[in-house]
């Protein structure tokens, strides 16, 4: 048990404490433990923590509990060494100098996490007990913190460390009453109590539990404490004997590869099922609980049979999660039964294969006990799994450096995790740069982002940023990103977040440029035309726009017929350029020479034109209106400004169909609505080369990571375009393409 020793400072019997603190090393491990012992009483002498503990004796807590939890003498030596960095000024390299460089490196670690208190202390009480961040927002920030707390860190050990450093300041609050151990309580069962528990450290876990939740609430712990009218060694006293009673009548029925372990409920951990179920204390039935673990399945249910015999089932708490897994595909049985005494008694049953995917799959205890029900879904939950796999394995090898080489190994660094001067932790991709950061705290912050300061002092943009650094970003009134940012070679943006939103402001730029020049040319046009008063959303719908601004961009794209303008800016009618033949006559229905196969029903060569609004191609319904000095206009039947001239002028429609052999090329227009990313708009280019598609106009426009294209492609016939448009849409991103 990790809490053999609570008050190591009080013992005066050095020896015997030395013996527990140097338990299970080797000879020469135990003479270095004894120099490091000798050097860290000189360094620290009668100076005390801000707590109000001294810190010798800190450190002889902390190494006692490292012992207990069976590290290696480095582990040892480092816990005892924890504070010479605040003392020295060059502690760590005196610390490598005299005891090696793998200690000095614990050591090191423990200190850059040290930094981060006022952080997370700063943050944990001003938001956990009634602050004003958003409950979501809260438990997110929290969630970064715990995982900005494994990635400052290349080797675990010193997270078990900084573990047994807030278990001994919270045994000291047991004994000192001290306003700072309300905030260290909360912070412990915001951020570490969470950490012991996703890495197994379950001796540390409870003991974290239980003493913050005695100083957050005392009445309630008191309460709890006096139901359960038993002290905990009694109740482990019970457990022992239920397990001897088990394994004795599974070793009866031949099941001699059994695993039996159990141990009570822990009084927070009581509180919480009570708190979360809305039970009463008498219908918690796990407050003593069993696990069994054996090898096969049919062996479950033996084991199911013979504890229902010793024992009385409790109606309704048996759960077969064998044959009914839960949704993230954990499986076990779960029974309570009742005692003769009275004392009831939750029992699990598994196979090892079970109790593996338990642990360390989707199903892993620390998801159910935070309340979190979705599976594993990235690298850093597999890693969570893996350093659990190795805490475990440390008791199976001979040599400990061989577990420690693995571990080391486990670091998680795919992910670094800054500080914004306020203290809030942002979370950004490995290599990450100051331009990253501005636009993953706010878009406008990047765009008017100048310069950058880190940890105090200024830095290049294109600097790459480490996880624990606190970056402050220097700012304009006014202006924009740096064409520069875009360059890859110049490194100032790795995030593709940052990038998208870069490129959009350009993209916004350049619509605002042209919307700019196209606004000068209606305007001078205007006041040429003494027509400075008109109304140009009006003169916009006269010409087929929607809307004024799209009257400016086809001006300043030169896509404005210059005498329909000036017609509709005097109030004409756009019709009246139109008048009907002079004389038609009825002739038998042929292929007009020169009109790609178009028929006109009962005229003979007119001239015949595609209408640009909607571009027919065959085998589309068209119908023709006639025009003046254009010839016959020719329109699909769904067009609307067709419908729209056909209300107007019925008598200048005239039939038309396509030719038995229509020959030659269609413009169509295509339009593609897509989620932005680099390489889109290759993808779809190539397509359009795959399927011989001459593009003779293109037109993209970038938003808020949304992407909204035109394109305009000569095609032979419809099936062409459709099986084009099939293609397009299973193209990445792409989450919409029609004709126009």
């Amino acid at each position: 048990m990790v809490s053999v020793v609570h008050s190591v400072a009080a013992q005066s019997d050095f020896e015997q404490f030395f013996a527990v603190l140097s338990e299970g090393l080797a000879p020469e491990d135990v003479v270095k433990l004894r120099d490091v012992v000798g050097y860290a009483w000189e360094i620290y002498g009668d100076d005390v923590l801000g707590s109000g503990e001294r810190i010798w004796s800190h450190a002889l807590g902390m190494a006692v509990i490292i012992a207990g939890l069976k590290l290696d003498a480095e582990s040892r030596m480092a816990a005892l060494l924890f504070a010479v960095p605040a003392h020295e000024e060059h502690g760590v390299p005196h610390i490598e100098e005299r005891f090696g460089k793998p200690v000095a490196q614990l050591v090191g670690g423990i200190s850059r996490l040290n930094r981060l208190r006022p952080i997370t202390k700063g943050f944990v009480a001003a938001n956990v007990d009634g602050g004003e961040a958003n409950p979501a927002e809260m438990k997110a920030q929290v969630e970064v913190l715990r995982k900005m707390f494994l990635a400052m860190v290349e080797d675990i050990r010193v997270v078990l460390l900084r573990l047994a450093s807030r278990t001994q300041t919270l045994r000291f609050y047991a004994a000192h009453q001290d306003d700072l151990r309300v905030q260290v309580a909360r912070e412990t069962l915001e951020l570490y109590s969470p950490l012991a528990n996703r890495l197994g450290v379950w001796e540390l876990k409870w003991e974290l539990e239980d003493l913050s939740f005695r100083y957050l609430h005392p009445e309630t712990y008191k309460k709890i404490a006096r139901m359960l009218d038993e002290k905990r060694s009694e109740r482990e006293a019970f457990i022992a004997d239920a397990v001897a009673r088990v394994r004795a009548e599974l070793a009866v029925a031949g099941i001699h590869r059994a695993e039996v372990y159990g141990r009570p409920k822990h009084i927070y951990s009581i509180w919480n099922k009570m708190h979360k179920k809305g039970v009463e204390f008498s219908e918690v039935y796990d407050i003593r609980a069993l696990r069994i673990i054996v090898d096969d399945l049919k062996d479950c249910y033996t084991a199911l049979g013979i504890v229902h015999n010793l024992w009385s089932p409790i109606p309704k708490e048996f759960d077969d999660y064998i044959s009914n897994p839960k949704g993230n595909y954990y499986r076990s049985l779960h029974t309570a039964v009742r005692c003769p005494d009275g004392r009831s008694l939750e029992i699990q049953i598994r196979t090892w294969d079970m109790h593996k995917h338990a642990e360390l799959g989707v199903a892993a205890h620390w998801r159910y006990k935070e309340g979190s029900k979705r599976p594993a879904e990235d690298d850093y939950d597999e890693k969570i799994a893996w350093l659990r796999q190795l805490l475990t394995w440390k008791d199976e090898v001979a040599d400990s450096s061989d577990w420690i080489n693995h571990y080391k190994q486990a670091a998680l660094d795919e992910t670094i995790y800054v500080l914004t001067p306020q203290g809030k932790v942002v979370d950004l991709p490995q290599g990450s740069t100051p331009v990253d950061f501005a636009y993953r705290v706010h878009t406008d912050l990047g765009h008017r982002c100048r310069g950058a300061k880190v940890n105090g002092q200024l830095v290049p943009l294109n600097t790459s940023l480490d996880t624990g650094q606190r970056v402050e970003i220097v700012t304009a009134k006014v202006g924009g990103p740096s064409r520069d940012w875009l360059n890859p070679a110049l490194g100032y943006i790795h995030t593709k977040s940052a990038r998208v939103k870069v490129r959009t402001w350009f993209a916004n730029l350049a619509l605002e440029e042209t919307l700019a020049e196209g606004r000068a040319i209606v305007t001078k046009e205007l006041q040429r035309l003494g027509q400075t008063n008109a109304n140009l959303d009006e003169l916009a719908h006269k010409l087929g726009f929607s809307r004024a601004d799209d009257l400016y961009i086809a001006s300043a794209r030169g896509e404005l017929n210059l005498r329909q303008f000036q017609l509709a800016a005097r109030g004409g009618d756009l019709l009246a350029e139109t008048q009907l033949p002079d004389t038609v006559t009825a002739r038998p229905s042929k292929p007009v020479e020169g009109n790609q196969g178009i028929l006109i029903v009962g005229v003979d060569k007119l001239l015949t034109q595609l209408a640009r609004c909607c571009k027919p191609a065959p085998p589309d319904e068209i119908q023709g209106f006639i025009t003046r000095g254009k010839g016959i206009s020719i329109h699909r039947m769904d067009c609307p400004n067709f419908a729209n001239l056909a209300a107007l002028h019925p008598e200048r429609v005239i039939e038309t169909d396509w030719g038995i052999q229509t020959t030659g090329v269609f413009p169509a227009d295509i339009i593609v609505d897509a989620h932005d990313r680099q390489g889109l708009l290759r993808d779809i280019s190539e397509i359009f080369t795959r399927e011989k598609l001459n593009v003779v106009g293109v037109n993209t426009q970038s938003k808020q990571g949304k992407a909204h294209m035109s394109f305009t492609v000569e095609i032979t016939n419809l099936q062409q375009l459709q099986r084009t448009l099939s293609l397009i849409h299973e193209v990445e991103g792409v989450v919409g393409v029609r004709r126009a």
